[in-house]
């Protein structure tokens, strides 16, 4: 039977590997320069795609690295280093740029990928740790990482080593998005599922128009207020003004304070004028956490004031249980 491990052994292990690598990252920062600059620089200017490839280890860093550049608006994909050598070196094309990543800048798989590059004048950006290696030595940027010990006991296995490479690719995503002036929206375009896209979802995504508003005007009686309620299931009615601007909504609350005399009413007479009402693009959570703060379940979408100051009618209506399915909480 194997013998249970040491509690503590086990979070000194644990810390003195985060420590290695916080103390890598260190190194890294201050290591980073000029060719950073070109190498931001040569991707912008690139008419084409990023090609991103590694081996092993370093094959998944380049896979990440790919995707966040994807996703965040400079266009990239993975190609592996041994089915490049059997076909998918057709995958790259003037105008693009690849970006190898190896520790050792020897990595075999990657000879083909890099005997390509320079064949065809395709720019090439090198990442590795030995600055005379075959990779950077032939690269026309050469992104040099900082010697730092591996976290693990024997110093052989890719940690610290990673870790850099994958900040290092952070970096460059981060400089070119923020040059791109890459915008929330434009993050939600590439990223629609999960819950990132549904944090950064819009009213407009989510809201209910057209026949489902629940809609009366101001003259309407009681009696139809109540029916419009029903028949649309959103436990209020919006009350319009002639010009279809909203005046003010009708709730539940507003009908049990109006209890006596009800159906002797018109709507004007119930409703609570200049309701809390939101812009179709704002975002979602704000919605939600607009409704929380102000204990409602509805929302009348509105938007902004036409030129002039005119008023504009509601063009949707968000419920808190909109929200809800859309896995923003």
């Amino acid at each position: 039977m194997q013998e249970r491990p040491d509690p503590q052994t086990l979070l000194a292990t644990g810390r003195q590997v985060i420590q290695r690598e916080a103390e890598a990252l260190g190194l890294l920062e201050g290591s980073i320069g000029s060719e950073f600059v070109r190498a931001v620089e040569l991707i912008l200017e690139a008419r084409g795609r990023v090609i991103v490839s590694g081996m092993g280890k370093s094959g998944h860093i380049a896979r990440k690295i790919a995707a966040t550049f994807a996703s965040t608006g400079t266009p990239a994909y993975f190609v592996h280093p041994a089915e490049a050598s059997h076909g998918d070196l057709g995958m790259m094309a003037a105008g693009d740029v690849a970006l190898l990543v190896s520790k050792s800048g020897e990595t075999p798989e990657l000879a083909d990928m890099i005997a390509y590059t320079r064949r065809f004048g395709i720019p090439l950006i090198g990442v590795a740790e030995r600055a005379g290696s075959n990779l950077l030595s032939r690269a026309d940027i050469a992104l040099l990482l900082p010697e730092a010990p591996e976290a693990c006991g024997n110093g052989i296995v890719p940690t610290t080593s990673t870790t850099m490479t994958l900040a290092l690719g952070d970096a460059l995503a981060v400089a070119l998005m923020e040059h791109r002036r890459f915008t929330p929206q434009m993050f939600r375009d590439f990223h629609p599922g999960g819950s990132l896209g549904a944090r950064l979802s819009r009213v407009e995504d989510l809201m209910h128009s057209g026949a489902d508003l629940p809609l009366v005007a101001r003259d309407a009686p009681m009696q139809e207020a109540l029916l419009e309620m029903t028949r649309k299931g959103f436990g209020v009615v919006g009350v319009t003004e002639a010009d279809g601007s909203l005046a003010g909504i009708v709730t539940d609350g507003d009908l049990r304070r109006h209890m006596v005399g009800l159906l002797d009413c018109r709507a004007e007479a119930v409703m609570t004028p200049h309701p809390r009402t939101i812009l179709p693009d704002s975002l979602a959570e704000e919605a939600l956490a607009l409704m929380n703060a102000r204990k409602i379940t509805c929302l009348f979408v509105v938007p902004a004031p036409r030129p002039g100051g005119t008023p504009s009618g509601a063009v949707g209506i968000l419920h808190i249980h909109d929200c809800l399915r859309a896995g923003i909480v």
